[in-house]
């Protein structure tokens, strides 16, 4: 069950935190370093963890070198239509936490809207997007600080997923491709039955990459997720999604049709697997295999021509 889960991780979370108080000496700042790297992948504790995604995501740097940036932006010229589009989405951002209701206090959903706002006036090619909400929203009840979440938001869209939001999603749809050809890499038989049933990756993962496991994963299991992404990058991302793959093989080579293939998918973000994050985070270093940022650049270029030359 999730509490006896609880129980036993809460004395690694314990643990955990002893260490990183050692580390961080109460010092605001922190230096990439292995030890840092392999710190990150056993989890932050979440008392250190806006500090630490700041730190090393580079949002921090760039904070720092344009102050009071982010309130000149909510003061600034707005655009209505970008406006309209963020307000139709604010009572559609975790309905069920009691924290972003509008009887909240204070209520999350005003912060949200500002860094929501701010984001797009900050970047005109992306605007604002579906998918972003929930990413906004997960920064702000992490940092509980909008000016941090804004620049924390900026590190993840400007620079760790390549154009995963702009209008055309060219690197939304790039990286799913690559999955793709991964999966025929380290789980073939996994990609023969997709290609079997004609489901294209789009179908199955399109959530996973653009709400970066939000709502798919368990939270704890997500803010493990996190924190590597914001240290190591996007490959993150390919590494759970090969783990979940992986691991399920067996199930998901059970389906016989298009509906049940997609319905395999669904299923295998849930259960003991991902709820137990620690084992979940250290399967994701092992299962698939070695896994270099120079490999998923260059099936990156490919599978962007491919997309390009189709038009």
């Amino acid at each position: 069950s999730y509490e006896a889960f609880f129980s036993r991780y809460l004395v690694v979370l314990t643990r955990r935190a002893i260490k990183w108080s050692k580390l961080l000496k109460g010092k605001n700042s922190i230096q990439k370093s292995l030890k840092v790297k392999r710190y990150i992948r056993k989890g932050i504790p979440n008392e250190h963890r806006a500090l630490v995604w700041m730190v090393v995501s580079g949002a921090q740097t760039n904070m720092e070198q344009n102050p009071g940036y982010y309130h000149r932006l909510l003061e600034g010229e707005k655009n209505a239509k970008l406006l309209e589009a963020i307000k139709t989405d604010m009572n559609r951002t975790f309905p069920d936490n009691v924290k972003f209701r509008k009887t909240a206090d204070p209520c999350l959903q005003h912060a949200l809207y500002n860094v929501l706002v701010a984001y797009g006036h900050h970047n005109k090619a992306v605007g604002y997007c579906q998918g972003m909400n929930f990413i906004a929203g997960y920064l702000i009840l992490i940092t509980k600080n909008e000016e941090e979440s804004f620049w924390l938001l900026d590190a993840l869209i400007g620079r760790i997923l390549p154009d995963y939001y702009s209008p055309a999603m060219l690197g939304l749809k790039t990286d799913q491709e690559v999955l793709g050809e991964l999966v025929k890499m380290k789980v073939p038989a996994v990609a023969e039955l997709m290609e079997r049933h004609g489901v294209m990756w789009t179908l199955v993962v399109s959530r996973w990459f653009i709400c970066l496991f939000i709502d798919i994963l368990p939270v704890e299991t997500v803010l493990r997720i996190w924190d590597c992404l914001f240290y190591e990058g996007s490959k993150i991302i390919f590494r759970v999604a090969l783990t979940l793959i992986k691991q399920n093989q067996a199930f998901i080579l059970e389906a016989t049709n298009f509906p049940d293939i997609c319905d395999k998918f669904k299923q295998i973000t849930k259960g003991t697997f991902v709820t137990e994050c620690h084992s979940f985070m250290q399967k994701i270093f092992s299962d698939p295999g070695s896994l270099s940022m120079a490999t998923i650049n260059k099936l990156r270029e490919t599978c962007r021509e491919k997309l390009l030359s189709q038009g």
